[in-house]
C-alpha cells in the first residue's frame, strides 16, 4: 500500500471534466481525429476560467461499441497515462479537452499515442487561440 501511495503523490492528476453540460460545450469547439482518439478542444469561457484554476481540463469518452468494461477501462487507462506525460507541455490552462476513444488505442503502442496526442493539441490548439482582449 505505501508504494502505491507513493506513486500516487508522484504522478501529477488529470483534471477531468465532470459535468455533461462540459462534454456538450466543447462538441462546438475544434476537432482532429487520430486512428486511436478524436480530440476535442474548446477555450473556456471567462466566468468558468475564474472559477478553475489555470490548468487544462480533460474529459474521456469511451463506448459500449469498443468493447467490453476491461477493454474500456484499459483504453481509458492508457489515454490518461497519455494525457499525464503529454499534456503538461502542449495542453493549455484556459482549454478543455474531450478525448474520444477508438478501438485502436486499445492495442497501440504507447508511443504512437504519446506522439499522436501530441499532435493533436499543437493542432487544436493552433486553430482555437482565445483572442486577447475580446470577451467571451
Amino acid at each position: 500500500m505505501a508504494r502505491a501511495k507513493a506513486a500516487s503523490v508522484s504522478t501529477p492528476r488529470v483534471t477531468t471534466l465532470k459535468k455533461r453540460a462540459e462534454y456538450l460545450r466543447v462538441r462546438k469547439g475544434a476537432r482532429y481525429a487520430t486512428p486511436a482518439f478524436v480530440l476535442e478542444a474548446k477555450v473556456r469561457g471567462s466566468e468558468d476560467r475564474a472559477q478553475h484554476a489555470n490548468e487544462p481540463r480533460f474529459g474521456f469518452t469511451i463506448t459500449r461499441q469498443v468493447g467490453k468494461a476491461v477493454d474500456r477501462n484499459r483504453i481509458r487507462r492508457r489515454l490518461k497515462a497519455a494525457v499525464r506525460d503529454v499534456g503538461p507541455a502542449h495542453a493549455r490552462g484556459e482549454f478543455d479537452y474531450v478525448l474520444i476513444a477508438r478501438r485502436a488505442a486499445f492495442d497501440a503502442a504507447f508511443d504512437a499515442l504519446l506522439s499522436d496526442l501530441s499532435r493533436a493539441l499543437d493542432r487544436v490548439n493552433r486553430g482555437n487561440a482565445p483572442k486577447h482582449g475580446a470577451q467571451r
